[in-house]
């Protein structure tokens, strides 16, 4: 990667992270009555949006996420604001219309389908947007997220088979990003396999397990990974080991892991751009503070917004002809 590239992908992780922990910071006031997120899986999730083919249609890609993909979502082009809009609650959250709680992105201008609040269902759900995309050809690949406890739902095994069919083989990029646990259980209590990867293999299709808290090596997995779908047009199953740096949710506490539990991957390439030369500590701290005010800031501006009417209820249930 060439200096540009590395210093955007930091400007972009300092800035999803300081978006997510005023979230965290929220849900601790009257200001969001919930938040779950994706701190410390900025290295992996960055690259996985700078890398997509982000549009409208069958000719760019389709993104069924889960609800740990903000810092996806800042690298494809959000701006921070409607993310704390829908935290927050309001009239004017671009995704649900203040009607869900956060992280639940939909955006049909960038193919992001709507995220559901249970588990695993898009697993199933991707495959059709796979299979429209075969069918009108071209290089658009689906798209598809989730952690590592969503595998023991059925409709895990529901989207690998449907997309492994012999013959009927789907381009559908599958990204697991494993934290190890599932709200407080661990993986070693419920998994007999070393890596989610294997299950995948058992389908037939490539696998491949990486350290997502790396950025370059997320990056390079990521860049192969989208290639072989976008010309192979079949199935890549690609499994990212990440921190969780704030527990699971605020129903956990949503309180900073203490230092030296799991690997900060913000930390971690800060501290490798420094060691190149290509930032200095004081120009970090001073770019993290200054988005930590900012969202501070953006957030008094969201607070004078409309919070959703009673009549408005029935809006945007069905999508517009």
């Amino acid at each position: 990667m060439d200096k540009k590239l590395k210093l955007k992908i930091l400007d972009i992780m300092i800035t999803a992270r300081c978006m997510e922990e005023r979230m965290a910071k929220m849900s601790k006031s009257a200001d969001a009555f919930f938040w779950l997120g994706g701190v410390g899986e900025e290295a992996f999730n960055v690259p996985l949006g700078l890398l997509a083919k982000v549009g409208h249609g069958l000719d760019y890609d389709f993104f069924h996420f889960h609800y740990r993909n903000g810092s996806t979502m800042v690298a494809m082009g959000m701006d921070p604001m409607d993310q704390l809009r829908q935290t927050h609650n309001r009239a004017t959250d671009p995704f649900s219309g203040g009607r869900n709680f956060c992280n639940h992105y939909a955006r049909k201008a960038w193919n992001v389908v709507p995220v559901t609040s249970t588990i695993q269902t898009q697993m199933s759900v991707a495959p059709g947007t796979a299979y429209a995309q075969k069918r009108h050809g071209g290089d658009g690949v689906t798209v598809v997220t989730f952690g590592d406890a969503g595998t023991a739902e059925g409709d895990f095994h529901v989207g690998l088979n449907w997309s492994t069919i012999k013959d009927r083989e789907l381009p559908v990029l599958f990204i697991c990003t494993n934290n190890a646990y599932g709200i407080s259980t661990h993986y070693d209590e419920v998994h007999g396999q070393d890596n989610l990867a294997q299950i995948a293999a058992g389908y037939g299709m490539k696998t491949k397990v990486i350290d997502g808290n790396d950025v370059e090596v997320s990056y390079e997995a990521l860049s192969k990974a989208y290639d072989y779908v976008r010309k192979e047009r079949k199935p890549f199953f690609l499994e990212a080991m990440v921190s969780r740096l704030h527990g699971h949710s605020s129903s956990s506490g949503g309180n900073r892991i203490p230092d030296g539990k799991e690997p900060d991957c913000l930390h971690a390439w800060r501290d490798k751009l420094v060691e190149q030369d290509l930032i200095t500590r004081e120009d970090y701290d001073r770019k993290y503070q200054a988005e930590t005010r900012r969202m501070l800031q953006l957030l008094e501006e969201v607070r004078k917004e409309p919070a959703p009417e009673p009549g408005d209820i029935y809006n945007y249930i069905f999508a517009s002809v």
